[in-house]
């Protein structure tokens, strides 16, 4: 991990703003979603990229319910309740 030099401050709402220029370098768009991870003691933001609800699978997605499920996963449901073989 390397260092930006850039500190921020949160605000009375525990907000931060990302400035425009890593924004711009990270390629992050207006309104763009972001995923946020905790490791140790990081907070880490990434771009948001959804994935199959069973196997976090990103390929070949479904929207299901407000869900997403890949066609692998249901196969393979579809296998277990035995619909297919």
């Amino acid at each position: 991990m390397r260092s930006t030099g850039i500190v921020r401050k949160l605000d009375d709402l525990g907000r931060i703003t990302l400035p425009m220029e890593l924004r711009k370098t990270l390629g992050f768009d207006e309104r763009e979603s972001l995923e946020i991870f905790v490791d140790d003691d990081r907070i880490v933001l990434a771009k948001y990229e959804p994935s199959d609800i069973f196997s976090g699978q990103k390929d070949d997605l479904i929207d299901f319910c407000g869900k997403k499920v890949s066609r692998a996963s249901i196969r393979q449901l579809a296998r277990l309740a035995g619909l297919i073989d």
